[in-house]
């Protein structure tokens, strides 16, 4: 009886002792799945916004990894960090009209950050001011295209957007028509940069130089994401078809767009709306990153 109780205590420690392995083989197995590239990408985007030049190590480690995983993409990114770093540190702002010395061709164009249109469809003052700094630098440089971005805001007139009416307001103000380029689809500033640059690569083929016109504490991001969505649609980092050259600014009371907003704006970029949309809204976790190194 005792040989028997023995046998099968000792039947059970081995099934208890197999299942415990393979619950960790699988642990294991899940834990070393190749992580996806927006993941990385994410993390790259979520450390930075969230803790800037703190994270240095850990965004280095993140973009080592993507390197290795795309060696395409990896370079690309890392290029972006760097022109992150650039416009929130380093950039020179314009204000009322662009520099002298920029293209005098029609290689160069003008683009013209929308902002939300008052409910029943006209510009709100701050537009107004945009545009005001557009008309300005038009003038000064006459050959050169104006794009005009922003859709749908007006919550009372659905059919009004924001690139309709500022090219309106500019041919009225004596810009001719056949230079004003409308985007009148996007929501948000990095849909701004995606379907403008989308537009005039397939209709404007000339134009490799972009300067952005908007609000003061807009410029920065503006440049960041214009810049960022050349990058991603070059062949390689450092073969861009578009550069950006320069700014023109509206000054501004108030106004301001934190790291955090920029994050989700290049992880909106990647393609990540989800978590970008999260971000937008303040309802991303960081607990759910390592803490950085």
């Amino acid at each position: 009886m005792k040989e028997t109780l023995l046998k099968i205590l000792c039947t059970a420690i081995a099934l208890c002792t197999a299942a415990m392995c393979c619950a960790c083989g699988k642990e294991t197995a899940s834990t070393s799945k190749e992580r996806d590239k927006k993941d990385i990408i994410k993390e790259i985007t979520v450390y930075y916004g969230t803790y800037g030049s703190d994270a240095d190590k850990t965004l280095e480690q993140r973009l080592d990894e993507l390197d290795e995983k795309d060696p395409t993409l990896g370079p690309k990114w890392k290029s972006i960090i760097e022109l992150w770093k650039k416009c929130n540190n380093d950039l020179d702002l314009n204000y009322n009209v662009l520099p002298d010395g920029l293209p005098e061709t029609n290689e160069f164009c003008m683009v013209v950050l929308g902002f939300q249109l008052n409910p029943d469809g006209t510009m709100r003052d701050e537009l107004l001011g945009r545009l005001t700094v557009a008309k300005e630098c038009a003038k000064k440089y006459p050959n050169a295209y104006i794009v005009c971005t922003g859709g749908p805001t007006a919550t009372e007139d659905r059919e009004a957007t924001e690139a309709e009416v500022m090219a309106e307001w500019l041919t009225d103000n004596g810009i001719a028509a056949n230079r004003v380029i409308i985007e009148n689809k996007s929501l948000t500033t990095a849909q701004n940069a995606i379907y403008s640059i989308d537009i005039l690569e397939r209709n404007y083929p000339q134009v490799n130089k972009l300067a952005i016109i908007s609000s003061d504490y807009h410029i920065a991001t503006g440049t960041l994401l214009f810049g960022a969505e050349s990058t991603l649609l070059a062949e390689a980092a450092g073969k861009e078809k578009y550069q950006i050259i320069s700014n023109a600014a509206y000054k501004t009371q108030s106004g301001a767009l934190s790291t955090t907003f920029q994050a989700g704006a290049l992880t909106e970029l990647s393609g990540d709306r989800e978590t970008s949309w999260k971000i937008y809204h303040n309802e991303y976790d960081i607990h759910e990153l390592h803490p950085i190194e």
